[in-house]
């Protein structure tokens, strides 16, 4: 489907888009459907199992949830996101579901075609994501139905695809095939356009003719087909600049303007590095998917160097499970002691997830000391930090006590993490993190926002969800719309009152 329609306006009818999400993955694909007019209603014979907070629903119960006062809704509510909607909108969607229950959603959906707001979600791929990339042989972490989107559960879309789901936690595969059919069945792909990069997203200053002079002349200014061909009121608060790969594999070039920008990009856009010496030559990998692809084209079989592995976290232990699996010897390197409190295998129940907690007893049980060679299939280099890779396939470790050790290997998967890649924003999105002038990432700098409307506390009319706010998990990010939606409602109401009253534009754009 072409990005935007093909006429070429003139600068006096440029229409601008209320919303304009980038990223297609679960935290774009929600927060377009709460945009296209699905509300959240108490069910009438809900009764939640926190009697606090189901008092509060019952005092507005003819009332929508985004109509209601989120910041009332979810005081006192605790929960494993820093994000208090998104804690609110999941103990609606899955009550009490950290303390093992699997209570029904006490929220019912209407689809409310007055409530909806124009808006266009761009992804690199298919809706879904990243989720299309991932390694399709893995479990996923969550259960399958903490995965879900409102208003199609994943029983549900996995028994009408006659899919046999055996175990509560799912492949990737399953994930990203219930979204791209999440957004079809929900009527949503008017709105979601597919192989679209962004290049640059920059705030207009609008008040001066010169601001439409900047334009390059070079890019025809599209639009996309609104609603009843209406012309809504809206300012041109961002330029969103990119290109469209077609079937031909030609560039596309397209520009927008905006007056709300959501940022749901995810960060699976740039593996995390070591900065190290070596890192670039072609035998060392970053990324799960690539070997995957190196093991199942039967590349390591046979190899008598073992794969060096580096990182503590779940994909490191996926990529040694691979390994294992396969019988191809690891090497495992990382930083943290094996008795350190924030791995992550201590925060799994061992019953739910036995093979992470397989690897989390060879890392601990086959580590290498001083004077030990290596295991035959796998060992552990607890509190090690790698200095260099060499050219002839070997390693340069170093140990907390600074002594140093040489190993030959067949591969290295370097698994660090992942950061989101904003290089379409002003400074690559370094001024609008909790720490200014420093990179975004989910942990340790997530974008900066209120809590109640996720808009970002450094830049005006700009959104973010999802990772990029800290809220890692499906089951989380889905507030993030909530919280965006009930904002926009609140300003397009506002709006509504003041053009009602005969204070309107001549051309739309007040």
């Amino acid at each position: 489907m072409p990005l935007l329609e093909e006429t070429v306006l003139p600068g006096d009818s440029v229409l601008t888009l209320p919303v304009v999400i980038i990223g297609n993955g679960p935290s774009g694909i929600c927060l377009s459907y709460l945009l296209s007019g699905y509300r959240p209603y108490l069910s009438p014979e809900a009764v939640h199992p926190n009697p606090i907070l189901h008092t509060k629903l019952e005092e507005a119960r003819h009332l929508s949830i985004v109509d209601q006062d989120l910041e009332y809704l979810s005081e006192g509510l605790e929960g494993r996101s820093s994000n208090p909607v998104a804690v609110l909108f999941d103990t609606l969607l899955h009550p009490d579901a950290d303390f093992g229950y699997d209570y029904p959603s006490v929220l019912h959906w209407k689809l409310e075609q007055h409530n909806y707001i124009p808006h266009i979600v761009l992804g690199k791929g298919p809706p879904g994501g990243a989720w299309h990339a991932m390694e399709g042989s893995m479990l996923t972490i969550s259960f399958g139905d903490w995965m879900e989107l409102p208003g199609l559960t994943f029983k549900d879309w996995a028994a009408s695809k006659r899919r046999n789901i055996k175990s509560d936690r799912v492949m990737p595969e399953e994930i990203a095939c219930y979204y791209k059919h999440y957004v079809k069945v929900m009527g949503l792909q008017k709105n979601f356009r597919d192989n679209v990069y962004i290049t640059s997203v920059s705030r207009l200053y609008r008040g001066d003719d010169e601001d439409r002079s900047q334009l390059n002349e070079n890019i025809p200014t599209q639009h996309l087909e609104m609603e009843d061909g209406q012309k809504p009121l809206i300012k041109r608060n961002w330029e969103v600049r990119g290109y469209q790969r077609a079937t031909d594999g030609s560039h596309v070039p397209f520009c927008l303007f905006a007056e709300n920008v959501a940022l749901a990009t995810g960060t699976f856009d740039s593996p995390g590095r070591l900065h190290v010496e070596g890192e670039d030559f072609p035998f060392v990998l970053h990324s799960m998917s690539d070997f995957g692809a190196a093991v199942s084209k039967g590349k390591l079989r046979g190899k008598a160097d073992p794969v060096l592995i580096v990182g503590a976290g779940l994909t490191a232990a996926d990529a040694v499970l691979c390994a294992y699996n396969n019988n191809i010897p690891v090497i495992h390197v990382f930083r943290r002691r094996v008795t350190d409190s924030s791995l992550i295998f201590k925060q799994l129940p061992k019953k739910l997830y036995p093979e992470y907690h397989k690897v989390y007893h060879m890392m601990c049980t086959q580590s290498h000391t001083g004077d030990s060679n290596l295991h035959s299939a796998y060992t552990s280099f607890p509190e090690h930090n790698v200095l260099s890779f060499k050219p002839e396939m070997k390693c340069v470790l170093q140990s907390a006590s600074g002594l140093k050790k040489i190993l030959k290997f067949s591969v290295a998967l370097v698994l660090i993490g992942s950061h989101p890649n904003l290089f379409f924003l002003k400074d690559q999105g370094h001024s609008i993190g909790h720490h200014l002038n420093q990179p975004i990432t989910c942990k340790g700098n997530p974008i900066e926002i209120d809590p109640y409307t996720y808009e970002c506390t450094k830049e005006a009319n700009l959104f973010a969800l999802g990772p990029l706010v800290g809220d890692n998990f499906v089951r989380f990010l889905k507030g993030g719309a909530l919280g965006i939606v009930r904002c926009l409602a609140i300003r397009q109401k506002k709006k509504h009152e003041l053009t009602g009253s005969g204070d309107g534009g001549g051309d739309g754009v007040p």
